[in-house]
Formats: C-alpha cells, sequence, structure tokens
C-alpha cells in the first residue's frame, strides 16, 4: 500500500507540488495523469525515495519512504521518465548488472533474466549493444529492469513512451499482468492509455490534487441529452413541474430543440423516465433522450480550465475536502507562475564489476535470431555504417515462440552450470 499525507514540495518561491495526500492499494493500477509540469514526475521521486518532500511524508507498505529508505526501495521497481542506461553494455551485461545492484540472488538471476526478455520482447536484441537499440528497444529495457526484483511496488513514467501500437497493446497487457501480484502506478499525459488499463486515476493540476476516484464513477452520467418539438420557453415550464430538473444548455438544430438537463434528485435512469412522460403528456416528440457520458478527455480539459468537475453519483463535494479510495475533489490553489522544474542529476556511477560470463546465454539467442539479423560484424570485429547498426522496433526474430527461447536460455544456463560443477 502507498500512502501520502500532506506532500508538498518546493523549489524557492515555485510549489511544485502542494499538499498532496492519496492512498493506493494492494494490486491496484492507478493512473497519474497531469498535464507537464503539473507535478507528476515530482511526486514519483518522492515515493520511490529519490526526492525528499519539502513537507508531508509518504509511506510504502507502512514504512516511511525518507526514513527507512533503503528498505522501502527494495519493494519498489522504477522505469523514470527518462531511463538511464550503460550504451557500453549488452542488454545482457545490463541486466546481469540490474540483477545485482536489486539484490536478486546468483542462483536466480538466469532465471529473471530469460524472464523479463521475454515479457518485454528483447531476445532478439540480448546481445546487442544498448548504444545500438532504438528508443522503443530503451524503453522495454527500463521496465524489463524495473521489474527484475519482483517488487511489490512498481512505478512506471511514461512506460509506452517511444513504442509502436503493437508494442503498446503488449506493454498494457504486461502491466495488467504485474498487477496480479503487484501494485502499479503509471504516470503518463496518454488518456487513453490510463483509460486502456487503469482501475484508477488521479489528476494532478499545477501540483494539486484535482481529482481521485475509480474510472467507474467517472463513467456515471449525471445529465441528459433532450431532443424535442417543444420550444425553450415551453420545455421550461414542463420540466418546472419536475423538482429539480433544470435545463443548463439549449440550442435549436434543423427544426428539433437540443437541451441539456441535469437531473439533482434522482438517478439518471429515473430521470429520463420522468422527462419522456412529462414531454409526452403535453403532446411533444421526443426525437432523442440519452444520457450524457463524460469521457477522461472532457474531464481532465475541464479541470485544467478551472471549471467545477461533477463525477459520479456525487452531486458535489466541498473544495477542502480530501477524501481516498473514492471520489476525491480539491480546490485548485493558484501559483503565481508556472514552472516545470528541472533537477539536476548527477550521472551515475558504475561500480567496478568483474563482467559476467554469458557465453551460454549467448548462444542461446544466437540460434534464435532471425535471418534478417547479421551479427558477423559484431563477431569478426568489422565496423559498419552507423545506420545499419540501428535497430528498429521491427527487427523482431519470426518463426519461433518466445517462451520456448527464454526457456531454452535458461535450460542452456543451468546445463552448464550443472556441468561445471
Amino acid at each position: 500500500m502507498i500512502r501520502a499525507n500532506g506532500l508538498s514540495r518546493t523549489y524557492g518561491s515555485v510549489v511544485a507540488v502542494n499538499n498532496v495526500s492519496f492512498e493506493i492499494g494492494a494490486r491496484e493500477i492507478v493512473g497519474l495523469l497531469g498535464h507537464n509540469g503539473a507535478g507528476k514526475t515530482t511526486i514519483m521521486k518522492m515515493t520511490t525515495g529519490y526526492l525528499e518532500p519539502s513537507s508531508g511524508n509518504i509511506t510504502i507498505n507502512g514504512a516511511d519512504v525518507w526514513s527507512q529508505r533503503a528498505d522501502v526501495q527494495r519493494q519498489i521497481g522504477y522505469l523514470p521518465e527518462n531511463c538511464p542506461l550503460y550504451p557500453e553494455m549488452t542488454v545482457l551485461d545490463y541486466l546481469e548488472y540490474a540483477a545485482a545492484l536489486r539484490g536478486v540472488l546468483p542462483n536466480k538471476r538466469l532465471e529473471k533474466i530469460g524472464y523479463v526478455i521475454e515479457k518485454t520482447n528483447l531476445i532478439s536484441v540480448a546481445k546487442k549493444s544498448i548504444s545500438m537499440l532504438s528508443r522503443g528497444y530503451k524503453q522495454r529495457l527500463g521496465v524489463a529492469q524495473a521489474i527484475l526484483n519482483s517488487p511489490s511496488i512498481v512505478i512506471l513514467d511514461e512506460p509506452t513512451n517511444g513504442l509502436d501500437p503493437s508494442q503498446i497493446i503488449e506493454m498494457r497487457g504486461l502491466i495488467r499482468e504485474l498487477s496480479e501480484t503487484a501494485t502499479v502506478v503509471v504516470s503518463t499525459h496518454i488518456l487513453q492509455e490510463v483509460q486502456a488499463v487503469c482501475g484508477r486515476v488521479i489528476i494532478i493540476n499545477n501540483g494539486n490534487l484535482a481529482l481521485d476516484a475509480p474510472m467507474a464513477d467517472l463513467q456515471v452520467s449525471r445529465k441528459l441529452r433532450v431532443v424535442t418539438d417543444s420550444e425553450p420557453a415551453e420545455c421550461s415550464k414542463i420540466l418546472e413541474q419536475l423538482p429539480g430538473f433544470p435545463i443548463t444548455h439549449s440550442a435549436r438544430k434543423d427544426d428539433q430543440y437540443h437541451y441539456t438537463v441535469e437531473p439533482q434528485a434522482c438517478q439518471i435512469s429515473e430521470a429520463a423516465a420522468l422527462v419522456a412522460s412529462a414531454l409526452v403528456a403535453h403532446g411533444r416528440k421526443i426525437y432523442a433522450l440519452t444520457p450524457i457520458t463524460q469521457d477522461l478527455e472532457t474531464l481532465f480539459a475541464e479541470i485544467s480550465s478551472g471549471a467545477t468537475v461533477k463525477t459520479g453519483p456525487v452531486a458535489a463535494v466541498k473544495p477542502e475536502t480530501v477524501a481516498t479510495g473514492g471520489l476525491a475533489l480539491a480546490a485548485s490553489v493558484e501559483v503565481p507562475v508556472e514552472v516545470s522544474v528541472e533537477v539536476p542529476v548527477e550521472a551515475p556511477i558504475k561500480a567496478p564489476v568483474e563482467k559476467p560470463d554469458h557465453s551460454v546465454l549467448s548462444t542461446a539467442v544466437e540460434t534464435n535470431v532471425s535471418p534478417g539479423h547479421d551479427d558477423e560484424s559484431e563477431q569478426n570485429g568489422q565496423n559498419k555504417n552507423k545506420k545499419d547498426c540501428v535497430l528498429n522496433d521491427d527487427d523482431r526474430p519470426k518463426g519461433r515462440n518466445e517462451n520456448t527461447e527464454s526457456r531454452e536460455i535458461i535450460a542452456a544456463s543451468q546445463r552448464d552450470g550443472a556441468s561445471n560443477e
């Protein structure tokens, strides 16, 4: 469980995150939404212990992130927005190194590496230098290192950045699979990704918590679209006979009148029946009577513009009220200047580590690369034109099952270990 209480972060006079509180339960998939510079990445950095909050606190499974940072970070898998990779390493070298840093036991590393390269479709580039990978492959490698240690909390900042449509679908499937054993937080500004995989959405606007609600509540309609032949004055008079049925919008199109009605005191299905009965009783025709469902895009635009947002069965929420585990709306606090703050970060220092022997893994991978991949230049040391060395996301092995390939990698490595004994 993740619990944030009064989380704030300032840079001088600039408020990046302002008094944000929320709770995320076990095995939830939560989307953290906000425009660029809203404070999403700052919240993620504080959640992972990378950045200290100016005030407030955050706990992971009951442990305070800042005072028990090492213990907390062992439970977290994190993909930062700009994933730091070592370009001189191969994919296998990097994953071996990351597994060692994350405390994966030596006798479990081959199994874990085989699992993550299968799930992120990295088998075809396992021997390649990271500097030769395309952006999409680098992004998948970042996801692979985040899940190496089977974390209970997975935090992914823009996980689909640089992926093609088919890879995005695969990433969604991986996120759903991870949620079977872990809590997953996905930060993005792509609304479709949140709608596709998340069960709950948290929207940050100018550093403030603007919305915290289950996706199901966002689908509940609170408005009716009524198309009839009744003129505005007459229609208003008819609906005045029904308590709490104000017309909030009207327009005339092709001799028909389009109205938006917001029922205040009953469910939308019951409201539709009452409106229909009232109009028919006065001899009026009804051309259309449908609930107006709000999508996430509309809701996000309303929040960004500062409009009052109503979602789900709740008609109104006090601005100062912050609820967790359900619907929560918070008043937007104005910040004099909206600034996206970039914190200078020193590049990670690579500790001297003995280069692992991947001869067995490499042999298994070589046998699984499709004929379209030419590794001869790497084997004999010949140089190639740089544009020929860059891998595209479409360079995948054809005609073999990736599950079989990963199992072969693990099996071959285990046989080699047994023979050495």
